[in-house]
């Protein structure tokens, strides 16, 4: 028996071997990763709201060009491309679409490709990088946790488009260059391996093509050159210090490549153009000149001369100190940067503060144990295992390197969910590793504690990829039917011009199909907020030309972000889910119920803890009607109450919620006389049209025409803009008792028009338009899209 076994272990090394070796690690690795990250391809709609705006402004630059100026985002005003992400956010989906349409692919498919795309090069850059810097096993191990944890899975899965993913990978680029580096023996010059530091000063430039938010890769690179030079003091391998300098000065390539990509294609969150780059900049004493990025700026003037300072002290230190005596000038080193780290704390906290704001949203909430349980599994908490390989005086300078990244990816991805996704890389690297220096540790002590060891690798991968894949699996789209019908219904019966109110993660969606501009999206706004609570007037909505109110479900459902971001307290809107209770309607959620039993007069009670009575109102909604229900007689509590037998759900309010614009848009016939119902689902979505003096534009013989509705206006302002956002034209006209006006020709120029519309100083509609689009909805009655969905 015993060499039967012997045999069959020698077969299973022997395969283990084989699986490993880079011809067939790395297409195990492509295909794991594709298929998992590939997952949401049996999905009708793309996940989550940005997308929805991503692939929105791809479909309009494919039919017009890659304009600046786009009309149908952020209205009345439109938005200035360059002034939100590179132009490489987009152009990336574009290129890879114009590339794989000839086989067949569309413009929706290839957006939803692109990001899996750049997720896998990822990976494989990853295992690359392991590969050279320790071996295969690491390699392979290391790749693994990185292609099925849903930390990293969701910002690269297909139909989820985000700009980090774009910088992740350019960091694993950059990783990939500085193993190459260490690895590189001479063959004509002794330092040759120079030349693989450029690598990652060109990443970490080209990052700025992609993202508006790419300058952590600048800290990942910097904390990896200085590491390295740590790593090499302490090793005593002298003549590796000077390769941190190296990689540290190759970022200042990266400096000026960003630079260069800033003015081409458009600047970073921290650009000169942008409040933000303009308040930095104030705020740190920085002036703008060859450089015109703040952040850019503040790297080469701090950060930049601080970790070349550290490595040249650790040049001078490497001749006249050796031994153990190191070990005093790097903890010297430490409480200097410490030191200096206490005393810019609060520089730096307001940078970060600045570059990511905190906001009531998911992705700006601190990261909780059950968010980096799912986002990382069991990997997740035995990262620490990767201190076993300085513990045990095996470390090497890859080691260092990756401690470098992972002091500021770790640290990143415990304060924000949102960066849980850039701490994967190193989440996934030091687990693996952590796990096999925990193995080759036991191994010193037996055979048999080293197969409990490779048992306990093998567990804690298994379950990584368990959660992963279950997690994925679970994903589902936001959007659904209700709203794609909703918002295209929008669009096809709306003005070209008109502006819609919905909550801010919606916005998108209407850019997308309804291809008209919400007054917020992208970002929580407490204008709106503060709508849906009723502190907003018509004139304030007149003043931003407000055209369509949506409300939904989904409002409902966030009630409680609209209230943090609204700052205000004391409301009280809770939905219901369903009870099966035969012969009665039972709806309850935590300490909330309500039951009803139809009839002449309704029989309706209310449960708030342990206090029962019956509603003030309740209103039900059967069909598209909604109606209020006579109730029996009793003692009431502060409770209103919506039943929806469409779809199965209830909402229980205070007075204070139910006196909202939200609440009797949404759940009675008790609203205003200037909103007229547009179109209603019967309990998902309803649009509400504001009834205002409105301006409808429109083309007519070649000529463009503005049409006012409710002639009540006097002057109306024409403003014409370049498609950079460059004001050249400008001047009001009389309109008073006009029912219609035609744009003058005479607009120097302009491509886009900005129009006010008012009644001596006060503002009754805005809008923005591009010429060609009205110009071409008179031809075509109707604009066409390409590729819509």
């Amino acid at each position: 028996m015993l060499p039967v076994k012997a045999g069959i272990l020698k077969r299973l090394a022997r395969a283990r071997e084989l699986i490993l070796t880079p011809r067939y690690a790395i297409p195990i690795l492509l295909i794991l990763s594709s298929v998992i990250r590939l997952l949401p391809m049996r999905f009708k709609y793309l996940l989550g709201y940005d997308p929805y705006f991503h692939l929105a402004y791809i479909r309009y630059a494919l039919t017009h060009g890659w304009v600046n100026f786009f009309p149908y985002a952020i209205g009345p005003w439109g938005i200035q491309i360059h002034k939100f992400h590179p132009l490489g956010l987009w152009m990336t989906p574009a290129f890879v679409y114009k590339l794989l349409h000839p086989l067949g692919v569309s413009l929706y498919n290839a957006f939803r490709l692109t990001p899996v795309i750049f997720g896998v090069l990822t990976v494989v850059f990853v295992y690359g990088a392991i590969l050279v810097f320790y071996g295969k096993r690491e390699a392979f191990l290391s790749a693994f946790i990185l292609a099925v944890s849903f930390g990293h899975v969701f910002r690269s899965m297909a139909g989820y488009y985000r700009g980090d993913n774009y910088m992740l990978f350019l960091y694993s680029v950059a990783l990939f260059g500085m193993a190459l580096g260490l690895a590189w023996k001479p063959r004509r010059w002794r330092y040759e391996r120079f030349a693989f530091y450029l690598i990652p000063g060109l990443a970490t430039g080209l990052s700025a093509f992609f993202w508006q938010a790419y300058y952590p890769i600048f800290a990942f690179v910097l904390a990896n050159a200085v590491l390295l030079s740590v790593g090499a003091f302490l090793l005593e391998k002298d003549e590796k210090i000077v390769d941190g300098l190296i990689v540290a000065l190759s970022t200042i390539i990266g400096v000026f490549l960003a630079e260069w990509i800033g003015e081409k294609f458009g600047y970073g969150m921290a650009g000169y153009n942008r409040w933000l780059g303009k308040k930095l900049a104030e705020e740190l004493g920085l002036h703008f000149g060859i450089l015109k990025d703040a952040f850019l700026l503040a790297y080469l003037e701090y950060a930049v001369p601080l970790a070349i300072g550290i490595i040249i002290v650790l040049l001078i230190a490497s001749h006249l100190i050796n031994g153990k005596r190191r070990i005093l000038i790097i903890g010297g080193l430490a409480i200097l940067v410490g030191l200096v780290a206490i005393r810019y704390y609060p520089l730096l906290e307001n940078l970060l503060n600045r570059l990511f704001p905190q906001s009531p949203i998911a992705e700006t909430v601190r990261t909780t144990k059950g968010d980096w349980w799912e986002a990382y599994g069991a990997v997740g908490f035995i990262i620490p295992l990767f201190l076993l390989r300085f513990a045990s005086k095996r470390a090497q300078l890859g080691d260092f390197i990756l401690l470098g990244s992972s002091l500021v990816m770790v640290p990143m991805a415990l304060i924000w969910t949102r960066f849980l996704f850039i701490g994967s890389l190193s989440v996934a690297i030091l687990g693996a590793l952590g796990l096999l220096a925990l193995s080759g540790e036991l191994l010193k002590v037996n055979l048999k504690t080293y197969a409990i060891a490779l048992v306990f690798v093998i567990l804690v991968s298994g379950a990584t990829a368990y959660t992963g894949i279950d997690t994925t699996l679970k994903v589902k789209p936001i959007v659904n039917d209700n709203w794609a019908r909703a918002l295209e219904y929008l669009g096809n019966h709306s003005g070209i011009n008109d502006v819609v109110l919905t909550w801010w993660d919606e916005g998108h969606w209407v850019t997308y199909f309804a291809n008209r501009a919400p007054v917020a999206q992208g970002a929580p706004s407490r204008w709106v907020a503060k709508y849906y609570l009723g502190k907003i007037s018509e004139k304030s909505m007149m003043s931003l030309g407000v055209d369509y109110v949506i409300v939904s479900l989904d409002a409902v459902e966030k009630f409680g972000a609209i209230l943090k971001t609204a700052n205000e307290k004391g409301y009280v809107m809770i939905l219901l889910n369903p009870e099966p209770l035969p012969g009665i309607l039972a709806f309850s959620e935590g300490a909330y119920s309500v039951v009803a039993t139809p009839g002449k007069a309704w029989d309706v009670r209310v449960r708030i803890g342990n206090t029962w009575g019956i509603p003030v109102k309740v209103f039900v909604e059967r069909g598209t009607n909604v109606t209020e229900v006579p109730l029996k007689e009793g003692p009431t509590i502060d409770a209103y109450v919506y039943i929806n037998l469409n779809y199965g759900y209830a909402v229980l309010m205070n007075e204070k919620a139910f006196e909202t614009p939200l609440a009797k848009l949404m759940f009675t016939n008790e609203y205003p006389s200037s909103y007229k119902p547009f179109y209603s689902d019967g309990g998902i979505v309803k649009i509400f049209h504001f009834a205002h003096p409105n301006v409808e534009v429109t083309a007519k013989n070649g000529s463009i025409v503005l049409k006012f509705y409710n002639t009540t206006g006097t002057s109306l302002g024409v403003y014409g803009y370049l498609d950079n956002g460059t004001l050249i034209y400008k001047k009001w006209f009389n309109v008073k008792d006009k029912g219609e006006f035609v744009l003058p020709t005479d607009l120097n120029g302009s491509v886009v028009i900005r129009y006010v519309y008012v009644q001596k100083k006060t503002v009754l509609d805005r809008g923005v338009f591009r010429i060609e689009d009205v110009l071409s909805l008179g031809r075509n009655k109707q604009l066409s899209y390409v590729n819509k969905r």
